[in-house]
């Protein structure tokens, strides 16, 4: 091999990588197309005569590597926060008193275009690109690390060998999507409905070499590790981050006043159509990071950032019928069905009409002409009805007077305005329980979707959720779209299940009024499924959080002989009915970061109140003081800390927020 040939190499991917950054991130390359297709050509032919010499970060390797089965969860270090929304100008004016109010008014801010994608971090180690991963839940999202390798506009390798995290939007370009939906039709594939719900599906392929095919882009706009010796300002950081050669949006802009903030909402606003990339709105953040730390953040997102959401859009439609269902809980919600319209595009063919009331209200008609919005570019709803545009064949809607699914009577409860079934043999509300105590949040069985759910009930195979652990291979097999591995993994899902704590089982049946977290509050107290249900109502009155209403639909659900016939088949089939968590009255001082610590509280805690958070504490091993001093160990500031929060910064104590607050005490 020529001795030349390795720093040849390195040369073309020098060049290559320009060209691209040129081409896919400044939109103004320096050479024609042909040029960077002779060096790649010539990139390529020495990789193929010296396979030695490719390395994964040559340009050649963007094509995509070889499938996976499933992606692996990441943890993100510092929590990839989601972002507070508002909709007027008066509500951002409500936030600038806020900032103001906690750091003083000598506030600058830098609005950023709000990109309609999907939001990713990605890890460099020494300059190379070492991971990429999904936001997921803020805490863990999912490694995508070969997709996002496919990206054009994302360098493999960084001019300097730097550690840094950065965090940004993962889009497709509109030409990008125009163009996938051109070769969808062609193909007689289903078209995807906007540029966020394709960019999406493209990083979440299993196939890397799919999602090279489409044509994907990234602007970043934050870091969650980085130098921060280098950088006060998030102007700086935004900077930062762009010599380093990575995309960041043009489009930032630095604003000193209220005004200028308002100025900038009102040019995107009238540009949102001519960009190259789908926007929703205009991020503003405090500029100083100092002012940034200051402000903190809830347990959900920063205090000094905040996301102005564009007005929905409007369209009118045509309201072809009314259609109503019924849910777990017995409530009858009524359906608009509609003359498919795009609005902030998506094709909308259905929105919500909540109630009977509604309808009325509005006067709601068969053949109406209507005006439809997205509530925050979201939820479907029918804002009013253009009566001007009726022709007289337009015909009342009258509600059911009987249950669609059984045909019971439906009834009005007092100081209820939706319409309920009450009939507990209803197939809907079997089916719809059955299908919630299975979802994620219950008793999270993998597998068992609405569908496969609807199959099983209307094949007579489950009648109610202990049916569920009576299933077998055969009853399976049989199912559409279920095949051997399938069913297996499915049935190791349902066993699984049987393993979950307390909490789960008692928010999958489903009681009215007990959502997780109540649910949860009853498992830590009374431990066992047993003791719950022979609970009295002073007993339940007794846990701190279960209100009269709660403790009544428990007291009535637990005194129904087919519910005490339901627990003693779910414990013969094995299901656990113990709390499985950690006790809060018996945690390990010694193993807590409180444990023979000084703290002291300022400020407004969102989550609890502060003798609470006193309690909790010193359950710890901690000790709660009223004063800041050289002899306190930890300050946790919550919202509009004062002088405490001052002197602690003077004494270089350690201060948390409420965030790190909490996730100690979970831990």
């Amino acid at each position: 091999m020529d001795d030349n040939l390795p720093s040849r190499v390195r040369a073309l991917h020098r060049q290559l990588n320009q060209y691209s950054y040129e081409y896919y991130v400044e939109d103004n390359p320096s050479v024609p197309d042909s040029e960077y297709d002779r060096l790649m050509q010539e990139l390529i032919r020495v990789e193929e005569e010296h396979p030695e010499l490719i390395t994964p970060e040559s340009p050649t390797q963007r094509v995509g590597g070889s499938p996976l089965k499933a992606f692996k969860k990441v943890t993100h270090d510092v929590p990839m926060l989601s972002l507070g929304d508002v909709f007027s100008e008066e509500e951002l004016l409500d936030f600038d008193r806020r900032v103001r109010q906690a750091v003083g008014n000598e506030v600058t801010y830098v609005c950023e275009l709000k990109i309609d994608g999907l939001a990713i971090s990605l890890t460099y180690e020494k300059g190379r690109f070492v991971l990429g991963a999904t936001r997921g839940d803020g805490t863990t999202g999912e490694d995508i690390t070969n997709n996002l390798r496919t990206v054009r506009s994302l360098p493999l390798v960084l001019p300097e060998e730097v550690d840094i995290e950065v965090r940004g939007e993962c889009y497709m370009p509109k030409k990008s999507f125009e163009k996938l939906n051109e070769e969808r039709q062609q193909s007689g594939e289903t078209l995807f409905a906007n540029p966020r719900n394709a960019a999406a599906g493209s990083l979440r392929q299993l196939d890397p070499k799919i999602t090279a095919k489409r044509r994907l882009a990234v602007f970043l706009y934050s870091a969650g590790k980085f130098d921060r010796e280098k950088v006060q300002t998030h102007y700086g950081l935004l900077e930062h981050i762009r010599t380093l050669g990575l995309p960041v949006n043009p489009e930032s802009r630095r604003c000193r006043t209220m005004q200028e903030v308002f100025d900038y909402i009102r040019e995107y606003t009238e540009k949102r159509d001519s960009l190259a990339y789908g926007i929703d709105g205009i991020v503003v953040k405090v500029d100083s990071m100092d002012q940034q730390r200051e402000l903190g953040h809830t347990v959900k997102s920063p205090r000094w950032m905040i996301a102005y959401k564009f007005p929905a859009e409007e369209v009118v439609s045509t309201l072809e019928d009314i259609e109503v269902s019924v849910g777990r809980t017995g409530a009858v919600t009524p359906t608009a069905i509609l003359t498919p319209v795009s609005v902030a595009g998506t094709t909308v063919k259905r929105a919500t009409l909540h109630n009977e009331d509604l309808i009325r209200e509005k006067d709601l008609r068969i053949g109406d002409r209507v005006v439809i919005r997205k509530a925050g570019d979201i939820i479907p709803e029918v804002v009013n009805v253009l009566t001007g545009e009726r022709v007289g064949t337009e015909k009342p809607y009258v509600m059911p007077t009987h249950c669609p699914e059984c045909g019971s009577a439906l009834v009005r409860l007092e100081d209820e305005v939706a319409l309920r079934c009450i009939n507990p043999k209803c197939p809907a509300l079997i089916r719809e329980g059955l299908i919630h105590f299975v979802s994620r949040n219950a008793m999270n069985i993998d597998g068992l979707g609405e569908k496969v759910v609807t199959q099983l009930f209307e094949k007579h195979l489950i009648h109610d959720v202990a049916d569920l652990y009576q299933l077998k291979y055969d009853d399976l097999i049989v199912m559409e779209r279920m095949g051997e591995k399938s069913v297996s993994n499915l049935l190791d899902a349902i066993s699984r299940s049987k393993q979950n704590s307390l909490e789960r089982l008692l928010f999958g049946l489903g009681i009215r009024y007990i959502g997780s977290k109540a649910a949860l509050v009853l498992a830590r107290a009374f431990k066992t499924m047993d003791r719950l249900s022979a609970a009295s109502m002073d007993d339940l009155m007794a846990v701190d959080e279960i209100g009269e209403k709660m403790a009544d639909s428990l007291m009535a659900y637990f005194s129904k002989p087919e519910v005490a016939a339901l627990i003693d088949e779910l414990k013969a089939a094995g299901l656990n009915m113990s709390y499985l968590g950690p006790d809060p009255q018996e945690v390990s001082a010694a193993d807590s970061p409180f444990s023979g610590k000084t703290v002291v509280l300022t400020g407004k805690l969102e989550e609890m109140s502060r003798p609470e958070a006193k309690s909790e504490i010193e359950k710890r091993g901690g000790k709660v003081t009223g004063s800041v001093s050289a002899s306190t160990d930890i300050v946790v500031a919550g919202e509009a800390a004062g002088s405490k929060l001052r002197k602690a910064r003077d004494l270089n104590i350690d201060i948390w927020d409420e965030a790190r607050f909490l996730e100690a005490l979970k831990d």
